[in-house]
């Protein structure tokens, strides 16, 4: 099929949006390419047409287990055949997914970069037929960006293996340091760079310098009706925040990476939905949301980057029509970002002692563990060990960055199952164990044949409820079964994972990179004092200053944003009080009168304001009082 054809079929557009065929065009041509598209411009388009339009299979290189997830979805949905490999998975799913996109007819696989460094993956990757390399998220591989990850830097020696194959990189946001960056460290050749304009003529930027948050956000809500997503920087105050909300008669709910699965998946669609109106969030919510209608994005606390701003503020107002990103700050907010990033770098001996904390807590001698996945409880971490609440957090964070060890945070994953005997060995294996022979023929029933090809997703409790057992009980099943191998049980994880991504070191050995760490720590600092800049001092379009924080220099005004509607309000006022003063002059040309004879013809409705227009024309020697009192036209 033809592109078009594809864009048709698949996703049932008549046409491409602007950018996206000239993208897709050069990537089919087989340049590498680099996309520059707002948050909702439709990036990932720009890599699934032309990979659909090609043999083979696309590999997409992502950060976001739950981004990857959603995109997985919703391609499988369009009848698109497409997997994923994610932290948390068992040896055996890895090994039957990749056996999949070798043999089977996969289109999209999705990955971590970290995957990329792993032999088994290098191995199997080798026999896959890929027809396209997509990097998302792509500011990622740039230390000069706001998100850094150091696997990122690895893609470049992994894309070596496949010197034919075009790679489109793909961000959302990026300054002119971060994009030469992503060209030299994704090694692009011969590419091509599309930027679409960051500017949204429909999306009014405001700044609202307030102590009292709370009742500003209120009256913006009872202005402003419709879709809202409030963004705050704790987890404890999205749900202050949200039943404050709901006490005062707004429907509203809150999300946050703490929640469960179930929980987060079940505020999510309420909110896309419509039937709640408010989604009060940390920055853990908004990336993948399709949801056009949003009238707001109020910023009760601002992020430490322009970049996040820009995003998160970036999903009002999709849909095309007027729609406002409000930030609400006051005085003492620059100060408390500052000492935010400050407290994001402990000091480096503490984390090699928090390195050293964690391999006692796991029982990882040195030279081990590279790969392995632990159920993470954070608080019992902290209090076996002693350890600063603050400084633990971001200690780990730090050997995150490094590259150490990868967190995740509270997702389920849900149970999986697999057989690994085929239907034949089944029957076999239910002739000698009467007592599983109901319970495997009842998973036949209720999950089919392909229990005996792929990992399926099943439920305990569905499971329990027909076989008139308990949960548990069908968990010991489960447990049984896979100890004999009959199957392979994946059980639903509930905490977070922790991954070590190396061969555990001698925590003084530890090579953290200082001077890197140092860089990175002043970067972050520079960051941050742009979105102070833009929230206090700014006396420009924010439009216009947004644009040239990424390199897109204009005269262009918005003309909506607070800044640029103040200006239109003076210079209504300014043209207001000229024709106000030149008709007072035109009224005195016939003779002089009182000033109460002067303002009983003009009846103003602010008399006050009319009374200080009188007192600016006698002070410019314009009018003047005679000796009866009276005014005159000089």
């Amino acid at each position: 099929m033809t592109i078009d054809e594809i864009l048709k079929q698949v996703w049932e557009y008549d046409e491409f949006r602007p950018l996206q065929r000239d993208i897709v065009t050069s990537v089919l041509e087989g340049h590498d390419v680099l996309a520059l598209m707002p948050t909702g411009g439709g990036k990932s388009l720009c890599f699934q047409v032309p990979a659909l339009a090609r043999e083979g299979l696309c590999l997409v290189i992502s950060p976001l287990i739950a981004l990857m997830k959603d995109q997985v979805e919703n391609l499988r949905k369009r009848g698109i055949n497409a997997q994923a490999v994610f932290s948390g998975m068992s040896y055996r799913q890895i090994d039957h997914t990749l056996d999949a996109c070798i043999y089977n007819d996969v289109k999209f696989l999705y990955v971590s970069p970290e995957r990329l460094r792993t032999e088994l993956f290098r191995v199997r990757a080798k026999m896959m037929k890929i027809n396209l390399i997509a990097v998302d998220e792509a500011h990622c591989v740039s230390a000069w960006g706001y998100d850094f990850r150091p696997p990122y830097l690895q893609i470049a020696e992994f894309r070596e293996m496949f010197p034919n194959v075009p790679l489109i990189a793909l961000t959302a946001t990026a300054t002119r340091e971060v994009k030469a960056d992503i060209i030299q460290k994704l090694t692009l050749k011969n590419e091509r760079v599309f930027q679409q304009s960051f500017a949204r003529p429909n999306l009014s930027y405001s700044v609202i310098m307030t102590e009292d948050k709370e009742v500003r956000l209120k009256k913006i809500l009872d202005n402003v009706s419709g879709s809202s997503v409030i963004y705050v920087r704790n987890r404890r105050r999205t749900q202050l925040i949200a039943n404050e909300l709901m006490r005062q008669g707004i429907s509203a709910t809150f999300y946050h990476a703490g929640l469960s699965t179930s929980d987060r998946h079940t505020r999510q669609d309420a909110w896309v939905k419509g039937r709640v109106r408010v989604m009060v969030a940390t920055n853990a919510f908004g990336m993948g949301i399709d949801k056009p209608e949003v009238r707001t994005v109020i910023h009760v606390d601002l992020p430490d980057t322009l970049e996040a701003y820009f995003q998160e503020a970036g999903r009002a107002g999709r849909d095309g029509e007027k729609a406002y990103a409000v930030a609400l700050v006051a005085p003492a907010d620059g100060k408390e970002l500052i000492k935010q990033v400050e407290q994001q770098y402990p000091d480096l001996d503490f984390v090699r002692r928090v390195y050293q904390c964690l391999a006692n807590y796991f029982r990882l001698a040195i030279g081990v563990g590279e790969g392995s996945s632990y159920d993470f409880d954070l608080t019992d971490f902290q209090s076996t060990f002693g350890l600063a609440t603050t400084d633990t957090y971001y200690a780990l964070k730090l050997l995150e960055s490094e590259g150490f060890i990868q967190m995740s945070e509270s997702y389920n994953n849900p149970s999986r199952l697999h057989f690994l005997i085929n239907s034949r060995e089944l029957y076999d294996f239910q002739v000698r164990n009467e007592r599983f022979d109901a319970f495997t023929k009842l998973l036949l029933r209720m999950y089919g044949g392909g229990i005996f090809t792929d990992y399926v997703i099943i439920s305990e409790t569905a499971i329990a409820k027909v076989f008139l057992v308990t949960e548990a009980e069908v968990r010991n099943l489960l447990y049984r079964l896979a100890e004999m191998n009959i199957i392979e049980y994946d059980p639903q994880k509930t905490k977070p994972q922790l991954t070590f991504l190396t061969a555990r070191y001698d925590a003084a050995a530890l090579p953290l990179s200082k001077k890197d760490i140092a860089a990175r720590k002043d970067r972050d600092l520079d960051k941050v004092h742009s979105v102070i800049n833009y929230a206090y001092h700014t006396n420009r379009c924010r439009t216009q200053v947004l644009l040239e924080y990424f390199d897109e220099k204009t005269d262009y005004e918005c003309g909506i944003c607070d800044h640029c509607l103040a200006r239109k309000k003076a210079r209504q006022a300014r043209t207001g009080d000229s024709q106000e003063k030149q008709r007072i002059l035109d009224y005195l040309a016939n003779g002089a009168i009182t000033i109460q004879q002067l303002v009983s013809h003009f009846a103003p409705k602010n008399e006050n304001g009319f009374l200080l227009t009188v007192r600016e024309l006698v002070s410019d020697e314009l009018i003047g009082y005679d000796a009866l009192g009276n005014l005159y036209l000089k």
